[in-house]
C-alpha cells in the first residue's frame, strides 16, 4: 500500500516524469492523500464511472506508467482520458455515489476507507481534472 499519493497537473508526460524522484512539489497544482493503492483505485473509479471491467482496463495498459517501475519505489502514472472526462462530467451527487461505491468495494476487499475520505479523494480529483482541462493539461499521479 502506498504511503504518499499525489495527484497533480502537468502539461505533458515529460514534465510529469520529472516529478519521479521528489514528487510534484510546488511546480504543479496537486492534491495529497495516502494509504491506498491509487493504481487500483483509478481502474476501479473508471469502471464505476464509465463502465467496463477491471481486467479489460489492466489488459489495455491502464494506468499508463509515465516514469518509474511498478512495485519498485516511486512511480508516476497518467490518469486516462476516459476517466478524466468521466470525472469532469460527473455532478456532485454522482461523485458522492461513486465514492461510496468505491469505499464499499475497498471494505469488501479488507481495506477500510471511510466514506467521507473516499468522497474527498474522488471529489478532489474531479476538481483537479476540471482545473487541468481549463489549461489544457493532464492529471498524473505520483506514488511513493
Amino acid at each position: 500500500m502506498s504511503i504518499i499519493v499525489k495527484f497533480f497537473v502537468a502539461p505533458d508526460d515529460t514534465s510529469a516524469g520529472l516529478a519521479l524522484k521528489t514528487g510534484p512539489g510546488r511546480a504543479f497544482e496537486s492534491l495529497s492523500f495516502g494509504n491506498f493503492d491509487p493504481e487500483e483505485a483509478v481502474i476501479e473509479w473508471e469502471c464505476l464511472l464509465a463502465g467496463g471491467s477491471f481486467e479489460e482496463l489492466v489488459d489495455a495498459g491502464e494506468p499508463r506508467i509515465v516514469a518509474g517501475l511498478e512495485n519498485d519505489g516511486c512511480v508516476v502514472f497518467a490518469i486516462s482520458p476516459r476517466l478524466s472526462t468521466a470525472l469532469a462530467d460527473a455532478g456532485p451527487s454522482r461523485l458522492r455515489d461513486i465514492a461510496a461505491s468505491w469505499a464499499q468495494v475497498r471494505t469488501e476487499d479488507g481495506e477500510a476507507i471511510v466514506a467521507e475520505i473516499a468522497d474527498a479523494i474522488v471529489g478532489g480529483l474531479a476538481a483537479l481534472v476540471s482545473s487541468a482541462r481549463r489549461k489544457p493539461q493532464s492529471v498524473y499521479c505520483w506514488v511513493a
